[in-house]
This record gives structure tokens, sequence and C-alpha cells, in this order.
């Protein structure tokens, strides 16, 4: 293991590797995906975050 991603203690890795826990993804994680995937989530990020900004503009106009 890197340094950086070293356990807290042997508790917190045992229950790590059971649960497949991923608190220490990195984030190449992202780079890796496959594209069309990746166009995915920036897709919904951006029509989230429209659609809460809209909605408060809208309801201010109210």
């Amino acid at each position: 293991m890197k340094e950086e991603n070293k356990p807290f203690n042997d508790v917190i890795d045992h229950i790590n590797r059971i649960e497949g826990n991923t608190a220490n993804v990195s984030k190449d994680a992202v780079k890796k995906l496959p594209k069309p995937l990746k166009y995915l989530g920036y897709f919904m990020a951006a029509f989230l975050s429209i659609s809460i900004l809209l909605m408060i503009i809208l309801n201010l106009l109210n």
C-alpha cells in the first residue's frame, strides 16, 4: 500500500476490504471511465445544476 492510502488502523482496513469501500478513490478513476458514461455524468450534473438554478429564479419572480 502507498503511504497516503494507508488505513487508520487494522479494523478500518478490515471493514474496507469486507464492504468494498471506495473511500480512497483517486481522481484518475473518472479518467478511466468510457467516454459515453463520462459525458452522461457531466450532462446529468449540468442538468441538475441548471434545473435547481431555474427553480430558484422562477420562485423569486413569483
